[in-house]
């Protein structure tokens, strides 16, 4: 109830689930902008709420965890969670943190031009126009930031993009210096997708979509 006064009192419009198993149905129900998603809740834990979503929706989701253990960090990324907050927070802190997720996911937006055309690398296929991807005659499931990842990998064949680089074109985060582990988080999930050969890690460097298996 708290988040929620202080929500509204930044003119944003919120709505409440108390258990994971109604956040999930709210999330099915409705287009919202973001989700704050506390880990520990009754029925489905947060975790399970960020998977579930993710195979349904692309909405970005900040984890509320009470537990400082950066593995529950790791695992709410690897969930699909854009960001995590760890309590005790102050609610400035929130309303910033919803604000940089929004704008990071607009700069972050991907490739849109309808005159640029299906063009194919190492193999997978790319339609801007639909921003649809196929591998081995079958369209992937990407979400718009793996999206955007696999593109500018695709775009940059055979060269070594660091992390740095990939924080800059996909998350816009320009000169970033913090923890960069999203961005392996997010090739671990295309490797998944893909297998595992045609992304290569450049140990110390960053990694190089091959064009070759």
């Amino acid at each position: 109830k708290g988040i929620r006064f202080s929500l509204e009192q930044d003119n944003m419009e919120v709505d409440c689930a108390y258990d994971g198993e109604e956040a999930l149905q709210m999330a099915h129900n409705k287009e919202y902008d973001i989700i704050l998603l506390d880990v520990m809740l009754p029925k489905l834990t947060g975790f399970e709420v960020c998977q579930q979503i993710r195979e349904f929706s692309n909405v970005p989701v900040i984890m509320l965890t009470a537990k400082g253990d950066d593995m529950d960090k790791i695992l709410g990324l690897e969930y699909g969670a854009d960001d995590y907050i760890t309590k005790p927070f102050d609610m400035q802190e929130v309303v910033l943190r919803i604000k940089s997720v929004l704008r990071r996911m607009e700069m972050a937006a991907p490739p849109t031009l309808e005159s640029e055309p299906p063009f194919s690398v190492a193999g997978i296929r790319f339609v801007p126009s639909t921003q649809k991807v196929y591998f081995n005659n079958e369209e992937l499931s990407l979400t718009p930031k793996e999206y955007a990842l696999l593109y500018f990998l695709a775009k940059n064949t055979g060269t070594i993009v660091s992390r740095a680089d990939i924080m800059d074109h996909v998350w816009g985060l320009r000169n970033y210096v913090g923890d960069t582990r999203t961005v392996d988080i997010h090739i671990q999930r295309l490797r998944r997708k893909l297998g595992r050969s045609k992304i290569r890690t450049a140990f110390g460097a960053g990694y190089v979509l091959e064009e070759n298996e």
